[in-house]
């Protein structure tokens, strides 16, 4: 982008090249004339640029046009609009606890306020380059402002310290909901409306250690309830690693073109869908789910027959 800024400024006016020798004015050295012309040229060289990316992931396989890379899949907004994430915050008691965390230190880093940090670092990446012309923000729940909330919405973190989440799911009235029961026997879970009644989807863990070894997460796509012509989506997990895999689905490279596949055969032109599946962690690693195993996927919503 400083390239083509630098193009446009060039050729925006007729000084660049005064004397026959070529220089580059700064931006702020432009008349007014010359500025108007340099926003042209600048329109016009990103538009060409976002075309350009476009194109370079598409490619031929057996004489149909197949999309690859970033920039195609859920991820992907043809519309340029604004994107924001909203991220989880973490409470004030458990950040003391964080080295560096704190605003009056030297090192302070102002990210350790975020939860979920694997899932904003991977996501947030992947969203700048899928969608080079928009404005991707990160926002806590703590810092949104009311225009933050008609963009394109991406949710990450559970309901108990993203309150934005929870408002969501409260007003989308899915048949999927997350319990933050921290106190009960078995710990937090999502509850399920089936046919015959409610299912819940608990973590499970390492009896002697309590060490996680299989989280469940949560994928959500639909229309933006404050703005239909923008969408939210929302990533989440009983734990931070169920976050995580609802995030990779869609981001790793071995994985997203075969899960963004079964998206499109699985829920057609619904204009929302769900899904909530297994996340298998062995050890520090979170394995990318795949959506085409049959044992991954704990629930989808709409129902098939409602999918068309």
């Amino acid at each position: 982008m400083d390239r083509l800024q630098g193009y446009a400024i060039f050729f925006a006016t007729r000084r660049s090249m005064a004397g026959g020798v070529p220089r580059l004015l700064a931006l702020p050295d432009l008349t007014d004339e010359e500025h108007a012309e340099f926003d042209r040229l600048f329109t016009e060289l990103k538009r060409l640029r976002a075309i350009a990316l476009a194109d370079q992931n598409t490619v031929q396989t057996g004489g149909e046009e197949k999309r690859a890379g970033v920039s195609a899949g859920p991820w992907h907004f043809a519309d340029d609009m604004p994107i924001t994430i909203i991220c989880s915050q973490v409470p004030g008691e458990l950040r003391a606890k964080i080295p560096y965390a704190d605003p009056n230190l030297p090192d302070y880093i102002d990210l350790y306020r975020y939860s979920d940090l694997d899932s904003l670092f991977e996501l947030h990446g992947h969203l700048r380059a899928a969608n080079p012309s928009s404005l991707v923000t990160l926002r806590s729940v703590g810092d949104l402002e009311a225009d933050d909330l008609t963009t394109h919405i991406v949710l990450l973190g559970g309901v108990d310290w993203n309150r934005i989440t929870a408002s969501f799911l409260d007003r989308l009235e899915l048949p999927v909901r997350q319990v933050p029961d921290w106190a009960g026997e078995k710990g937090p879970y999502f509850e399920v409306d089936e046919a015959d009644g409610t299912r819940r989807h608990h973590a499970t863990l390492n009896g002697a250690d309590r060490t996680l070894v299989e989280d469940v997460a949560f994928f959500y796509r639909g229309p933006n309830i404050n703005n239909k012509e923008c969408t939210v989506s929302i990533c989440n997990g009983i734990y931070a690693r169920g976050v995580y895999g609802a995030v990779r689905a869609l981001t790793d490279a071995r994985f997203r073109q075969r899960n963004d596949a079964y998206l499109g055969e699985r829920f057609a032109d619904a204009e929302s869908y769900s899904m909530l599946m297994r996340v298998r962690v062995e050890g520090r690693l979170v394995l990318t789910p795949d959506w085409t195993i049959d044992t991954v996927r704990l629930h989808e919503w709409p129902e098939p027959s409602d999918a068309n």
